[in-house]
């Protein structure tokens, strides 16, 4: 099980996919609901698939279709999720507008943050010790761990829902999505940590798209964002890395702020054979390949540098709304 690629979405069934031959090895019943996000364990044992109300956990090396452990608490549609990096915790976002902390091993709620309108996604700081989340009220919000508050408020457009948001592996960079049904934009800060305190410098905003945008994901080396969005299209934007990178920590002093620094997002390739809308999308661990998840029933993996469909995976008989690939070696 060196790579896992798993689709989920409206035909209540989460697929796993061998990736280069684009055959379903195996079909798991969700009986429940629509699943709405995937997620896979660090160490590729586990795949947690949300749902409307709950978690389910599933062993990924057996053929039980039955869940390990079913996590229980949130009221409505679950929207963003994410695994520690050792898997002792993971995180959710839900509508009922709360993020929550769940101990993997009992199912318990460690944590619950209120953010008191419907939250849109959560992702945790490659620091493991800060949550990122956003929400339908146009907040983003960072949650300190050790501290068990909120730590920042961001308000990128007033009014504007923020439907996701992604960091950068080295935590460098916060990208988010702010958008409706004309406009669709990405505001990008710098995330700067001095002490163990983060701060946030706003460094650039640019129209991705027309309307909604789905979903927003860096890629694994720092070079390339992807937006997906309803307008049937995904688009990798290049990432000027040259004024990205964390600067020294004697950079910036106790009393002084951080000067913005220009980053430059140039659109790179258009992924435009999607027949409806894009929702969610996930890089290869070299960040070489793209597969992207649609409401034509198909996912698909793109390499990136030619733009072309390598493969398409046929199965689902409704909308596929979300993906999830580990392909990282074992030894990582």
């Amino acid at each position: 099980m060196s790579v896992i690629l798993c689709t989920a979405g409206y035909d209540h069934t989460i697929r796993f996919w061998e990736a280069l031959s684009g055959i379903c090895s195996r079909t798991i019943p969700h009986p429940d609901s629509q699943v709405n996000r995937l997620c896979i364990s660090p160490d590729k044992r586990y795949l947690a698939a949300a749902g409307h109300h709950t978690i389910k956990l599933y062993d990924v090396r057996s053929t039980n279709p039955a869940a390990v452990i079913t996590f229980e608490g949130h009221t409505s549609n679950i929207t963003g999720l994410a695994f520690h990096c050792e898997g002792k915790w993971m995180v959710t976002s839900s509508e009922d507008g709360t993020v929550k902390i769940w101990d993997t091993r009992t199912g318990h709620i460690q944590r619950n943050y209120s953010h008191g309108v419907p939250v849109n996604d959560v992702v945790i700081h490659p620091n493991q010790g800060e949550l990122i989340s956003c929400d339908r009220g146009g907040n983003v919000r960072i949650w300190d761990l050790a501290e068990n508050k909120c730590s920042h408020q961001l308000v990128p457009e007033e009014d504007k829902s923020v439907a996701s948001v992604t960091v950068a592996t080295d935590g460098s960079l916060l990208c988010a999505a702010v958008s409706n049904s004309v406009h669709g934009a990405v505001y990008v800060w710098r995330l700067i940590t001095v002490r163990d305190v983060t701060s946030l410098v706003p460094v650039t905003s640019f129209k991705a798209h027309g309307t909604y945008i789905t979903r927003v994901l860096l890629s694994p080396d720092v070079r390339h964002l992807a937006t997906c969005s309803a307008d049937h299209i995904a688009r990798i934007w290049k990432v000027d890395l040259e004024n990205v990178g964390p600067p020294p920590e004697e950079e910036v002093g106790e009393d002084e702020e951080a000067e913005p620094e220009e980053v430059g997002f140039e659109l790179e390739q258009e992924l435009d054979g999607h027949q409806r809308w894009v929702w969610d999308c996930a890089f290869s661990a070299d960040s070489a390949y793209l597969v992207t998840a649609c409401s034509d029933h198909y996912a698909r993996l793109w390499e990136l540098q030619s733009k072309n469909v390598i493969r398409q995976y046929n199965g689902h008989h409704r909308g596929a709304v979300c993906v999830a690939l580990n392909d990282y070696s074992e030894t990582r």
